[in-house]
Order: C-alpha cells, then sequence, then structure tokens
C-alpha cells in the first residue's frame, strides 16, 4: 500500500520537474539534487550557507594562495584531521600522519565560498585537495598511489627534516 501510494505521489510530480522546481535541479530515480547552495531568503537560516572564514579584507583567494604559501602540507577537507567527516578526507589524513608531518587544514565545510576559492585555485572539482611545498598533489587517491609507490616519502623528505630539526 505504501508503495503505491508512493508511486503514485513520485508520478503526480514528474510534471512539476522543470516549473516548479527549477532547472538547477538533478534527477534521480525520483530524488532531487541540488546543483547549488539555496541562498533563498525564504530558506530557513539553519539550513543557509555560513561563512566561518573570518572577513579581514583579503579574498579568499587570497586567503588559499597564503594557506598554501604557508603551509608545507596544506590539506583542505571536509571535517578537520582529528574529525574527519568523509571516507576520503579520512584516508589523506591517515596516509599523511604515516609520515609524521605537521597537516594544516581547513574545513571546506564551514563555508561554501571557502570551497569554489579552491576549486578555483588548483582547478580540481573534488574534496580533499593536497598541497604539499606549495605544489597541488590532488586528492586522497593520488596521496595513497603515491605513498604506495614510495613517491610520497621522497615528496615529503625535506618537511620531515625540517621538523626534526626542530624538535
Amino acid at each position: 500500500m505504501a508503495r503505491s501510494l508512493s508511486n503514485m505521489l513520485l508520478k503526480g510530480l514528474a510534471g512539476y520537474r522543470t516549473s516548479a522546481l527549477g532547472s538547477r535541479s538533478l534527477y534521480q530515480a525520483g530524488n532531487r539534487y541540488l546543483s547549488s547552495a539555496p541562498n533563498d531568503p525564504d530558506t530557513h537560516e539553519d539550513f543557509r550557507p555560513t561563512s566561518k572564514v573570518e572577513s579581514s579584507g583579503i579574498s579568499l583567494k587570497d586567503t588559499v594562495e597564503q594557506d598554501v604559501k604557508d603551509n608545507p602540507v596544506m590539506l583542505y577537507m571536509k571535517g578537520v584531521p582529528d574529525l574527519p567527516r568523509c571516507g576520503f578526507s579520512s584516508l589523506a589524513v591517515r596516509v599523511l600522519q604515516e609520515y609524521n608531518v605537521p597537516i594544516s587544514a581547513r574545513n571546506i565545510l564551514d563555508s561554501y565560498e571557502l570551497k569554489d576559492a579552491v576549486k578555483s585555485f588548483s582547478h580540481w572539482p573534488t574534496f580533499p585537495q593536497i598541497f604539499i611545498n606549495g605544489e597541488f598533489i590532488g586528492g586522497s587517491d593520488i596521496i595513497l598511489s603515491m605513498h604506495q609507490s614510495g613517491e610520497l616519502k621522497e615528496k615529503l623528505k625535506d618537511i620531515v627534516k625540517e621538523e626534526g630539526k626542530r624538535e
């Protein structure tokens, strides 16, 4: 009974796909996925995007450039290294922690604007995004592959040596 009601409801709403719900939606198996964050003033404030990157007169592009320049290992991820919010971010953190290097990170879930600024900076669409010594490396799959081949150890050797000197 519930299945037939659900099917009737989906069939009844099928005509509303583009007109009532807008053109920035993707439909798959009857579900609607938004392609952008809602900026509608009628959206409840709990669901509006928030920007927790403090306004200091510096653009987000400048912030990303400064992060990458100032931090030997910079990770833009979902969550933070102590509490990753997705499996790919968790994998990237675990691989990097194998080398005992300091990891600087920003949570891209805090700000849609930051997320877009990082994508624009790297020209890479997915997260996490890892930068080592100012160079964009890629995501967790690339870091894992580099770890398995030994290439990551070579790339991080100068950072490991610098950390050893400081202690």
